[in-house]
């Protein structure tokens, strides 16, 4: 039962911002010393990332008054913001953060890589929008249609009860998949939703406090836990990690605690139950960055969001590797196919989560300013992610990541 316990208590530590923060550094301190099975590191590459990252941040916002990276920002069309008309509806802040926290849930559940081929036609612009932006479009079209909600008077909200009964041709339908317009892992995604159905119904306590039980419920559950109205970033990573943690596929556990977004390498070993596990949670933590503003909307102010890491996904590890800071021990593993669980990828997410902040710091040094005037969630918008993109873009005809990853649609 001792055990028991040490092992629960063990997981525990690794549902949180810290450990992927201090285990990620871990992991760039041994590729320093040239002892990672997989990558060798450029650090003398680096003042060359940031260049490029300080040249697509300011072409993007010349004032450099850059928005949080969130789902929010892809809402936004030609300038045109798709959610504000809606938003604008309630006139009770509560109601309105459960509506934003369903909408971001389960557009964040939704975003998990969409493979090359995938387009979304948007309807309003002409446009064909591929990858994350398309997935948010197609997520907020569905979320306007009522596809999520359990009440037809009230469609704009997502309800435990309709999520259970999602069927994949819905989602497909939402999505606009078919033979010709492939989308990677859409039965994976299908899964989570019903699984996050199925849990948000069990779980009235924390789900269910105002209204019947619904994802935009823990929005209740977060104001709860606000002191004062002030609330750190990386406890709402942490609650998001506890209360939804049983809504990922199943994968490692420690001591009964489902691990989440969180892998195995050998390199990286400890004294304790925890040895070789390396925690990520890149979905949580791109949901946990999204969740910041309905909360301040709410009237709760959001402390330490520096205490977010960044997120280990394909752009902000593209960047790394296509600018050279990066290389494959072996070249050819630049061409064959990787699992995410296997040691190649865990460690190329884990050097992308330390580089992010040696990035963070390098900018901050070159423009004079601190992590509170240019907190990291500032340098993924401006930023990272856009210069991961571009640089893709130049190097790959399909701008494919240079890491060919396996996906199920449930991790990037």
């Amino acid at each position: 039962m001792a055990a028991g316990q040490s092992e629960a208590s063990a997981a525990l530590t690794l549902l949180s911002a810290k450990a992927v923060r201090e285990r990620a550094h871990r992991m760039l301190g041994l590729a320093l010393h040239d002892k990672l099975p997989n990558f060798r590191i450029r650090s003398d590459r680096m003042d060359g990332v940031v260049d490029l990252v300080l040249q697509v941040t300011r072409e993007a916002y010349p004032g450099l008054d850059v928005p949080f990276h969130s789902r929010w920002r892809h809402f936004v069309v030609n300038g045109e913001d798709r959610w504000a008309p809606a938003a604008n509806r309630w006139s009770d802040p509560a109601a309105r953060a459960r509506a934003e926290f369903d909408l971001a849930i389960i557009s964040v559940f939704l975003d998990a890589g969409a493979g090359p081929a995938w387009r979304y036609r948007d309807s309003r612009s002409g446009l064909d929008i591929g990858r994350s932006e398309g997935l948010a479009l197609a997520s907020l079209a569905m979320f306007e249609r009522g596809t999520f909600s359990a009440d037809p008077r009230d469609p704009l909200r997502a309800d435990g009860a309709a999520l259970v009964r999602l069927a994949v041709a819905d989602v497909a339908d939402g999505l606009q998949v078919s033979d010709d317009n492939p989308l990677v892992g859409l039965e994976g995604r299908v899964e989570l939703l019903r699984s996050l159905g199925n849990l948000v119904t069990s779980r009235p306590d924390v789900f269910g406090r105002h209204d019947t039980p619904r994802p935009g419920g823990l929005f209740d559950h977060l104001a709860g836990l606000a002191e004062s109205g002030r609330l750190p970033a990386p406890l709402i990573l942490s609650e998001l990690l506890l209360q939804l943690g049983p809504v990922w596929p199943s994968r490692l556990t420690l001591g009964g605690i489902a691990l989440g977004d969180c892998w195995r390498h050998p390199a990286l070993t400890t004294g304790d139950t925890t040895t070789g596990l390396v925690p990520l949670h890149k979905l949580s933590q791109w949901l946990a960055y999204s969740l910041i503003e309905p909360l301040q909307t709410a009237g709760i102010y959001v402390t330490d969001i520096d205490g977010l890491t960044g997120l280990a996904e394909y752009r902000n590890g593209g960047l790394f590797i296509d600018s050279g800071v990066l290389t494959f021990r072996d070249p050819q593993d630049a061409l064959r196919e990787h699992e995410v669980a296997s040691p190649l990828v865990v460690e190329w997410r884990a050097l992308t989560v330390a580089l992010l902040d040696r990035l963070a710091f390098g900018m901050r040094e070159r423009l004079g300013l601190d992590a509170v005037s240019l907190p990291l969630a500032k340098i993924l918008q401006g930023g990272s992610w856009a210069a991961g993109r571009k640089l893709a873009r130049e190097r790959r005809s399909d701008a494919s990541p240079p890491v060919k990853v396996i996906s199920d649609g449930t991790v990037f």
